[in-house]
């Protein structure tokens, strides 16, 4: 993959969900512990926690029960760890900077309309950037981890949520490989209005907490933000260039083609999601008091803006 950095803006944003959007990962972390320390067991070391991170169900359960090497069934493993789920995901919060950003995104549906303020005299005029959901979880653990934060993931159209037990994802194909994020953006662009360009993979923004997220985002062809658990970034301290390029490995032999290259540019490394740096990524977002002209309001009742109780966007 060619070094550049000469980007064109972000048209489409797609997240990752857990640790990335949500606390999870740390509630993940408690229930297999409390699992472990039931079989007196040792607690789960992030050097493997870190290989089990962002991978489909299938594949994270056979790399755990290779280190844990529980004295019980996997079955029953399974049935101990998913009643724990159910007991503390319903806890889940979002992570810092994740309510803001996810709301300025939504706010950008604003340059959709036609009374819109837009400088027509300006090179680079905003522009509606669309979100969708790229998650390894299956339909019954997301239902769980959202269920009470509702509001949050209402900005996601159902219709642009891709789960890890997706249909239209093969078997054995979750991250990190590209398909969940191709098949993401394929969800947005069959839902663009009509007359709006096709987005392509360059004008896409990949946010991801994982290692195995990244190479899957970058592979795709895609701009990635990396927002790892402070733990994880210690576990590759040292490493993250290599990261970044999505050369780890994750996947196992992979084209060259499909490798980034050390420094190019295509992906960054974020502490957190607070203060996001839109303009680097050409993003526009609305004035916080952007008034709601007549257009506007009779659009709030189909969703392509929020109006709050001032008659504010």
């Amino acid at each position: 993959m060619a070094t550049n950095k000469d980007f064109p803006p972000i048209r489409a944003c797609l997240f990752d969900m857990d640790g990335l959007l949500l606390d999870t990962e740390d509630l993940y972390t408690l229930c297999i512990n409390l699992v472990l320390e039931k079989y007196n067991r040792p607690n789960l070391p992030w050097t493997i926690k870190a290989k089990l991170q962002g991978r489909p169900g299938p594949q994270a359960n056979e790399i755990f029960h290779q280190w844990a090497k529980l004295p019980i069934p996997e079955d029953q493993y399974l049935a101990e760890f998913t009643a724990l789920q159910r007991q503390h995901f319903p806890s889940a919060k979002p992570l810092p900077g994740v309510e803001k950003l996810l709301g300025d995104l939504g706010r950008t549906r604003y340059w959709d309309l036609k009374s819109a303020k837009v400088d027509e005299k300006a090179e680079k005029k905003p522009h509606r950037v669309h979100i969708a959901l790229a998650t390894s979880s299956h339909a019954g653990n997301f239902a769980i981890k959202t269920k009470h934060l509702t509001e949050l993931f209402s900005v996601f159209e159902t219709d642009r949520r891709v789960l890890g037990d997706d249909k239209r994802i093969q078997p054995g194909r979750g991250k990190p490989l590209p398909d969940i994020y191709v098949l993401a953006l394929k969800t947005i662009n069959d839902g663009l209005p009509a007359g709006e360009k096709p987005i392509v993979p360059a004008e896409c923004l990949v946010f991801e907490d994982s290692v195995a997220g990244v190479e899957s985002g970058r592979r795709a062809g895609m701009r990635v933000a990396w927002v790892p658990h402070p733990e994880l970034k210690k576990v590759y301290a040292g490493r993250e260039e290599e990261i970044l390029a999505g050369r780890m490995g994750e996947a196992g032999d992979v084209d060259v083609h499909q490798l980034g290259e050390i420094g190019d540019g295509w992906a960054d490394y974020m502490v957190d999601l607070v203060n996001f740096p839109y303009e680097k990524y050409g993003i526009v977002v609305p004035p916080a008091e952007v008034e709601l002209e007549p257009e506007m309001k009779e659009n709030v009742g189909e969703g392509l803006v929020a109006e709050d109780s001032k008659g504010t966007l």
